[in-house]
């Protein structure tokens, strides 16, 4: 069964001093294309979050975010007072003020603040991975279903073209008489006595050119192999992709030989249904 690269999962857990949310989202991508966001004191964790998510996800255009909210009494942000000081020594060189505007004026300086590093507590990083797991399990869920989707459309449009191709073979019947006669009466029209036999050895070496009954088998077994491939296991968009061009290749080769308005109407129309499936493939892990 397929997957789509687009899906999207999210956790939140409750530690006794922090909410702690993960969200992932992912679109299309030739490749795997993460995006990490999260606050600088996690940074050292970041190559094992990132492994745990290419191994979920493969492929894909990922963007993760690791969100820390304090909720307890604790704060990790202090008054940097060396800095401080020398602000209000420098702002009372100034003006005059007394030291409480002094001070107000002083916090709103850069570098008043400063944070202190925490160690990230092991039970809280187990914690993260946990939420993280369960992010990758929801966004999981989500390919699963946007696949669903992608694979009836396939289905659909492939069993469109069977139905066309029928139509091609019901077209291809007159299609070749159509022809002979055309050129019986181009040959007539030049009112030039001609060897039968060698006329009819050159007419039929003509019609070979544009017999196109190994096409619609080939045709056939591709769109075949189309859906066992969609249905298999190990089904991926690249490999679904490849069939796809080989499909594309007979389609062209009917239309190139069809030299019959009827038959090429139907080949277009083959044409845009392909089209179609190759938009929707880009999607397909």
């Amino acid at each position: 069964m397929i997957h789509s690269m687009t899906g999207f999962g999210k956790h939140v857990i409750q530690l006794p001093s922090k909410k702690i949310t993960i969200e992932i989202k992912s679109l299309n991508s030739k490749s795997l294309d993460l995006n990490a966001r999260m606050p600088s004191a996690y940074k050292e964790k970041e190559l094992q979050l990132r492994k745990t998510i290419a191994n979920a996800l493969v492929r894909g255009k990922v963007d993760f975010g690791l969100y820390i909210e304090n909720t307890g009494d604790e704060t990790s942000s202090v008054i940097n007072q060396i800095v401080v000081k020398q602000y209000m020594e420098q702002l009372k060189a100034l003006a005059d003020a007394d030291a409480t505007q002094l001070l107000e004026i002083a916090m709103r300086m850069p570098d008043s603040m400063k944070t202190e590093r925490e160690d990230i507590d092991e039970d809280e990083f187990k914690a993260i991975e946990e939420a993280l797991e369960e992010a990758l399990k929801e966004i999981n869920i989500f390919r699963s279903e946007e696949g669903q989707v992608l694979d009836d459309d396939f289905v659909s449009r492939t069993n469109t073209i069977k139905n066309l191709l029928s139509d091609v073979e019901k077209l291809d019947v007159d299609r070749l008489d159509t022809i002979r006669e055309r050129l019986e009466k181009a040959v007539s029209d030049l009112k030039t006595d001609l060897d039968k036999n060698r006329f009819e050895q050159e007419l039929i070496y003509y019609l070979e050119k544009y017999d196109i009954t190994e096409e619609k088998v080939r045709l056939k077994n591709h769109l075949d192999y189309f859906i066992t491939a969609l249905k298999s296991d190990d089904s991926n968009g690249k490999k679904l992709g490849f069939i796809c061009q080989e499909i594309g290749r007979e389609i062209n080769t009917i239309g190139s030989k069809a030299n019959y308005a009827p038959l090429q109407q139907v080949v277009v129309q083959m044409k845009d249904e392909l089209e179609k499936i190759k938009e929707q493939m880009l999607n397909v892990l």
